[in-house]
């Protein structure tokens, strides 16, 4: 099958190993379906008060998903990941947030193919532009991708690989990243984890203009002082 080869392919697993370590986008990617609001998931027109940048610790995820068809970009083949964009949240004022504010086609294949390597899902990439880009005032899908694999791109991110030898807090962590990326704050960043306690996610908090701000208390997120392990698995060293 014919692959090429992403810009950022073959990075070391360093702090400046933002985007996949190594990815080839297929020749023919897999066309995503619908996404749309239900009952569970209703549609919310609110307006927006900051947004969050949800960034997911690729080798945990496929520590628990490799079997997954759905999954197969991300964690089989060649493919190498360190973090990657679950997506550019729009956050409400108060404890809801807009959400499916508009029916949309499917995406575009360039669109897709063009943030593969950010979103290693074609139907995340869908669900993210349908639950979330739809309510950004004027957004369209090319301009909301790159609004958000711009912002995932700028990020640094220190030594993974050290940082999990050993339990770390989830302040330590947010501290780690700070210090990788001068102007964002450790109190912009929150720290999820499963309920094993291993890494998930990081949710990075930005204001109306996409700058990095502190989070809202009871925004989400463990508190600084939890013990935080990191998966480093053989797919990451």
């Amino acid at each position: 099958m014919r692959a090429l080869l992403a810009a950022a392919a073959l990075l070391a697993p360093t702090a400046a190993a933002a985007q996949a370590i190594r990815c080839s986008v297929p020749g023919q990617v897999e066309r995503p379906h619908p996404d749309l609001a239900s009952a569970d998931q209703p549609q919310r027109l609110l307006p927006i008060g900051g947004y969050t940048l949800a960034l997911t610790w690729s080798p945990e995820y496929c520590h628990a998903h490799v079997r997954d068809q759905g999954a197969r970009l991300e964690c089989g083949g060649g493919n190498r990941f360190g973090f990657t964009l679950h997506g550019l949240w729009p956050d409400g004022i108060g404890k809801d947030w807009p959400q499916y504010c508009r029916t949309t086609p499917l995406l575009p294949e360039p669109v897709i193919r063009g943030a593969l390597c950010a979103t290693p899902s074609a139907q995340l990439l869908q669900h993210e532009w349908a639950k979330h880009g739809t309510c950004v005032t004027g957004a369209t899908p090319a301009s909301y991708f790159a609004r958000s694999t711009g912002l995932f791109r700028q990020l640094r991110f220190p030594d993974m690989a050290v940082l999990g030898r050993d339990r770390i807090s989830a302040g330590s962590l947010s501290r780690a990243l700070a210090d990788a990326n001068p102007g964002l704050p450790a109190e912009a960043v929150r720290v999820t984890v499963n309920r094993r306690g291993w890494l998930d996610e990081l949710w990075l908090c930005l204001d109306t203009r996409f700058r990095y701000t502190r989070c809202r208390a009871g925004s989400g997120g463990v508190s600084p002082t939890t013990a935080v392990r990191i998966e480093t698995g053989a797919r990451y060293r």
